[in-house]
């Protein structure tokens, strides 16, 4: 029988996971809007009311339903390309 810790579950969803730029770099090509907010210092509720709005402050890539997030968008924000 396994445990789950919190060292199991998604980074953008750990509560006070800290973001360094190699740890975003190694999400790979796309995030999701979460994970993205959680990086940006920004509330679930709140990310989704700006990516709806398209007021995100990175470039959102909608797939249906879904919104994906460029890593690349999230590093040039952080001025850390």
């Amino acid at each position: 029988m396994s445990t789950t810790t919190s060292d199991d579950h998604t980074p953008g969803r750990v509560q006070g996971h800290v973001w360094t730029i190699d740890a975003v770099r190694d999400l790979g090509v796309t995030t999701d809007v979460e994970t993205a907010a959680a990086i940006l210092g920004i509330g679930r509720t709140k990310a989704y009311e700006l990516a709806k709005t398209n007021e995100f402050p990175v470039r959102l890539l909608r797939i249906g339903r879904r919104y994906l997030v460029p890593v690349h968008a999230i590093l040039k924000l952080l001025a850390s390309e």
